[in-house]
């Protein structure tokens, strides 16, 4: 399964063109998740919410690799793509993830229990 179809990229995309004139300001859009992925052997998570239009290989998101310290920041989605659990399975899409807040909720929740819920 591919990590992100177009759409998907189009929409991270689109969200890194609006927030790159913010970025760094008070008035940074909190934007809510576009895409879950996860480890399915491993206990890691990353909620995206943008990508680096300057750098397509750069998104932005919650990251959780399960070790009890999810943060918010960048990733390389090359990486993403790369990474294997302990079993040897990739990084998989939620294909039924529906955010309900926006990404500072999740990160708050996350914070609070160690890992990202939902």
């Amino acid at each position: 399964m591919q990590i992100l179809t177009q759409d998907l990229r189009e929409k991270l995309l689109a969200n890194g063109r609006q927030q790159q004139p913010l970025r760094g300001t008070d008035g940074e859009i909190d934007f809510m998740p576009v895409v879950k992925l996860f480890t399915p052997d491993a206990g890691a998570t990353w909620l995206l919410t943008e990508i680096d239009p300057d750098d397509p290989d750069i998104a932005f998101g919650l990251c959780d690799l399960g070790l009890g310290c999810p943060e918010i920041g960048n990733v390389s989605l090359t990486e993403l793509a790369s990474v294997r659990g302990r079993l040897g399975l990739p990084v998989e899409r939620d294909r039924h993830f529906k955010p309900d807040r926006a990404l500072s909720g999740y990160a708050e929740e996350a914070r609070a229990f160690g890992r990202v819920r939902g």
